[in-house]
């Protein structure tokens, strides 16, 4: 919700007397015919000559704010921002919606660069795009002064505090900008900031008469997930062979990770690419490129991947390591679902990586650094750990309150964990730590205090003679990871508490001593025991699949053309809607949420022509007017439908090209090709089976299926030994899941 001072009046005093009509442009460039929350008021605030501060979740419509005010008023908008990576997506959409824009950034030539400055000072543009650290060169400073600047937009804002979670001294420069263009407003603008990293963004830029504007942190459309991590590599190929379109990103903390990961999900026969900054300049841009152009599935990522990359329709994010705090875990999983549509955010977890973590900020050399670090770091854990509605713990953690009883997009409120008691194991525990230190002077650490329950022969316990105490040896029923699980419950319930230094030492609280003291119950949630990938729902637009399929297609085809990002003619929803709602001409495709005059103009025919052409094969569906099925609907089954390169593939294969022969006709990796005779399959095309597989080989498979189940081929593969890739794999799935 926005702060109280954000309400925006009609009339700001001392403002002009009335607003440009603000609707008329949305619509026109954009296609829009209605704002989301707090963008109008932003949008005007910023008119009336104010600075503001928009805090708005990452597909909240940020860019739209700046882009927005800069038709509707004379002069340019500089938008400061740190992804250079990002600069040409965003002009590239601007073009597309008729709109003068440009950026300046070391990618461009100098001739180039030269022609853009000679441009700006003609007045040829209302956007240019440019990183903070050229902005304030002293030379570009002068030149800026005569571009006639009418707003400066600060982007990804949280950059310039300390406190926050993506500090870049180069931001820092910018509080400088008030006293050098001290006339245009400034209007800053991030999706991830605290209440103290707000106040210091505000300080460090110098707002004057700021409105604040902050919006909720809750992203509906997002699923949560945590799940136990075992078999990383396993449990993510689970996942993405649930999701067989779909794209997403598996952020892994090493770089080392990343590769390794990526390697693997790649030779299972899902296109994916690595990403971190100790690749070659160019193999990290034609990677980035790749994924931006759903040339490839999936990026295996570390942290230096996600800021720079506009791609509304990524369906997932996967965590395969434990992130450092929560802003930076929010920001990731806010990459998922940027349309609206719905994204699943999952989180492998293990506390291993809490301690891998916290020997790096052990490592640290200030003290105060460290004990941020370490809160941080509880934190995150806690929310890894709750049993409660993981909405409700994000959102509490940036200060808002989410008050329904459960967010039923979660595991936690979709599969609630049952509650045990543990009275007597917390007693045990607890009585343990407190001998320890009765005995010794000094407190332990939780693992040391397990290996007295469980009754070890270590070299401390021998030592420090711990194995002569009451409670060596009580807790041999129970395992270490057992043990390990009931002590983080009753750190996070309030139990315990853990010292802040080097040693992280246990020490009874006030509750955990009332526990030992008026045998007070315990109760714990059992740990997560990996439920199953479920579709999320959140946010599903259900249309046609199979002309959402056609309209993909031409989409690809079009923007290959441009060579820039499908998102750029039109986002998914916009594909989704035209699936959903059969438009016949210009008007009814001017309905379409996201087509403005412009991509009608440009784009409107062709895919009018392909909507036509898929009527005249196939009757229009109807669809029920919800954007969601109800609580506990079962949703309509996906109808697979062919695009032409899948019918251009089961063409060849049906004249008797063998999968090689089609992959090197028509440069495709064979992995390709198998999906889409997989995918012909699940359409319910007729296939010859025999030309794929032996009688022999089909029995074998018929029976692993049947054990093992269709969930997941890494399973199948491996009861049978490896002798199948998956390429195989895949395509007799789709016949036994069919039937045939």
């Amino acid at each position: 919700m926005p702060d109280a001072s954000a309400v925006p009046s009609s009339s700001p005093a001392g403002g002009p007397p009335a607003h440009p009509p603000l609707l008329p442009l949305l619509k026109r460039h954009f296609g829009y015919d209605s704002f989301r929350p707090l963008q109008e008021g932003i949008i005007r605030d910023s008119l009336a000559g104010r600075d503001t501060l928009a805090i708005l979740p990452t597909g909240g419509g940020k860019s739209l704010c700046f882009q927005l005010s800069a038709l509707a008023r004379p002069g340019l908008t500089v938008v400061i921002s740190p992804l250079i990576s990002l600069m040409k997506d965003q002009v590239d959409a601007l073009h597309a919606a008729g709109i003068e824009a440009t950026f300046l950034n070391s990618s461009l030539q100098p001739a180039e660069s030269r022609t853009r400055h000679r441009e700006l000072q003609e007045g040829r543009y209302r956007l240019l795009y440019v990183a903070p650290e050229r902005l304030m060169l002293p030379g570009f400073l002068e030149s800026i002064r005569q571009w006639n600047v009418a707003l400066l937009a600060v982007d990804e804002a949280h950059c310039i505090s300390e406190w926050g979670h993506d500090f870049r001294p180069e931001y820092r420069q910018l509080g400088r900008l008030r006293q050098l263009l001290p006339a245009p407003p400034i209007m800053a603008l991030t999706a991830t900031a605290t209440a103290r990293v707000r106040d210091d963004i505000v300080e460090q830029l110098g707002l004057r008469d700021v409105r604040r504007y902050v919006a909720s942190f809750n992203r509906p459309n997002l699923t949560y997930r945590v799940l136990p991590k075992s078999d990383t590599f396993r449990q993510v190929l689970e996942l993405l062979e649930a999701r067989p379109d779909e794209s997403g990103i598996v952020y892994c903390h090493s770089r080392k990770g990343a590769e390794r990961l990526a390697r693997s999900i790649d030779r299972a026969g899902i296109d994916a690419l690595p990403y971190h900054a100790g690749l070659e300049p160019e193999v990290r841009s034609r990677n980035q490129e790749r994924f931006r152009r759903d040339q490839t599935r999936v990026v295996c990522a570390t942290i230096a991947f996600g800021m720079g990359i506009h791609k509304p329709n990524v369906r997932f994010v996967v965590h395969a390591d434990l992130p450092k705090n929560i802003e930076s875990y929010y920001q990731e999983t806010g990459r998922a679902g940027r349309d609206g549509l719905p994204g699943e955010c999952v989180l492998l977890f293990s506390a291993g990586d809490a301690v891998k973590i916290g020997r790096f900020i052990d490592e640290k050399t200030d003290e105060k650094e460290k004990q941020i670090a370490r809160a941080q770091l509880r934190e995150m854990i806690d929310y890894a750990e709750a049993a409660e509605c993981r909405r409700s713990v994000l959102l509490r953690y940036f200060g808002e309150r989410y008050d329904e009883p459960g967010c039923k997009a979660c595991d936690n409120c979709l599969a609630p964990r049952e509650r045990t008691d543990a009275t007597v194991e917390a007693q045990k525990l607890l009585s343990c730590v407190y001998r320890i230190a009765q005995a010794s002077g000094f407190s332990a650490g939780l693992n040391h205090a397990i290996d007295i329950l469980v009754g070890a022969n270590t070299e401390k316990i021998r030592r420090w003679r711990h194995h002569e105490l009451s409670t060596y040896g009580i807790g041999k029923d129970r395992t270490k990871k057992e043990w390990q699980h009931l002590g983080r419950e009753l750190l996070r319930q309030g139990f315990l508490r853990q010292t802040d230094d080097l040693y992280r030492a246990l020490e009874l609280t006030p509750e955990g001593r009332a526990v030992l003291r008026e045998r007070k119950a315990v109760a714990i949630v059992r740990p997560a025991a990996g439920p199953q990938y479920a579709r999320p729902r959140a946010g599903e637009l259900v249309c046609d699949e199979a002309l959402f399929d056609r309209l993909r297609w031409r989409r690809k085809l079009l923007a290959d053309a441009r060579d820039v990002p499908a998102y750029v003619i039109f986002s998914d929803v916009t594909l989704r809607e035209m699936a959903r709602y059969y438009p016949r001409n210009r008007a009814e495709l001017l309905r379409i949420s996201g087509v403005g005059e412009r991509k009608s103009n440009d784009f409107g025919a062709e895919f009018l022509a392909e909507i036509e052409r898929y009527l005249s094969e196939h009757p229009p569906q109807t669809f029920p007017d919800e954007r969601t099925p109800a609580a506990g609907e079962k949703p309509a089954p996906r109808r697979p439908g062919l695009n032409d390169t899948t019918r251009d593939t089961l063409r060849r294969f049906r004249e008797g090209r063998s999968i090689p022969q089609i992959a090197q006709d028509r440069n495709l990796k064979t992995s390709t090709v198998s999906e889409h005779l997989a995918a012909a399959v699940e359409a319910g095309e007729p296939l010859d089976l025999d030309r794929l597989f032996t009688a022999e080989e089909q029995r074998q498979l018929g029976d692993a299926f049947r054990r093992k189940g269709s969930g997941s081929l890494a399973v199948v593969r491996d009861e049978l030994g490896g002798r199948f890739d998956y390429d195989r794999l895949r395509i007799f799935r789709a016949f036994f899941e069919r039937g045939t």
